[in-house]
């Protein structure tokens, strides 16, 4: 079975001229083209379009969806990692709306607000006690300022970063590449740069400490906290290590 490129546009919430477009790239073909020229789409091309959706959810740009999606050897497998990203995301977005739902009944019934049930799911500061330990009260307290200056879009942005490194680590870590390689040490170079952005974190000069960078990583695959993020203990141990060569080619 299969359906025309109108109902499929419908149905995923986007337009036909996206589908083409997509197409056009090379990105998402359509299963047949009809006697009329109508592009139709099978099952198969559906799951794969429900991955580019949920990558470009994650912040992807059509080019890194394409190489995502060119090394992904099973469809299966790379829906289980959405699935358990999209189920963290599930969870982390029940504890914000059941924190403002409590805001609200409390507001409208005139009663005392209870701070300590203001706040799930919106914590930043997770990870204080490791940064303290590890780096010093000065680095948490600079980066938590710098976080708590920045703005609702600010924010999204950064955490959309984030997100999209996640995907990325976890593919190549299950590609199977080497931490040597070109794809390990550009997402190691991009990485770099994103944490760059917080003041306090270590430095050595203009660029970050190597002995930050190797501690993080080694704490990447010590915390299964951090090692979620990356798909698990193989994806942590996978940045850990493109990490190092980054840092003993770069730091």
């Amino acid at each position: 079975m299969d359906w025309p490129i109108q109902e499929i546009a419908r149905l995923a919430g986007t337009t036909s001229r996206t589908l083409r477009h997509y197409g056009d790239l090379g990105l998402l073909l359509p299963s047949r083209i009809g006697a009329n020229g109508y592009r139709y789409y099978d099952d198969a091309t559906l799951v794969r379009l429900q991955r580019i959706l949920m990558l470009r959810e994650l912040g992807l740009g059509l080019p890194a969806i394409a190489e995502v999606l060119a090394g992904a050897a099973e469809p299966v497998e790379s829906l289980h990692r959405h699935l358990d990203w999209l189920r963290q995301e599930r969870d982390r977005l029940a504890l914000q709306i059941a924190s403002v739902e409590y805001t609200v009944n409390r507001l409208e019934e005139g009663e005392e607000l209870v701070a300590e049930n203001m706040f799930n799911g919106f914590d930043h500061t997770q990870y204080k006690d490791e940064v303290e330990e590890r780096w010093g009260k000065d680095a948490y307290a600079q980066g938590d300022a710098w976080w708590r200056s920045k703005t609702d879009a600010e924010k999204a942005v950064f955490r959309r970063q984030a997100a999209e490194l996640g995907a990325e680590w976890t593919q190549a870590a299950a590609d199977g590449i080497t931490p040597d390689s070109g794809t390990a040490q550009s997402l190691a170079a991009r990485h770099i740069e994103w944490l760059s952005q917080a003041p306090g974190v270590p430095r050595s000069g203009e660029q970050l400490s190597k002995e930050y960078v190797l501690g993080l990583g080694d704490m990447y695959v010590a915390d299964p906290r951090f090692a979620k993020n990356y798909g698990g203990q193989k994806g942590a141990e996978f940045v850990r290590d493109s990490l190092r060569v980054y840092a003993d080619l770069v730091l």
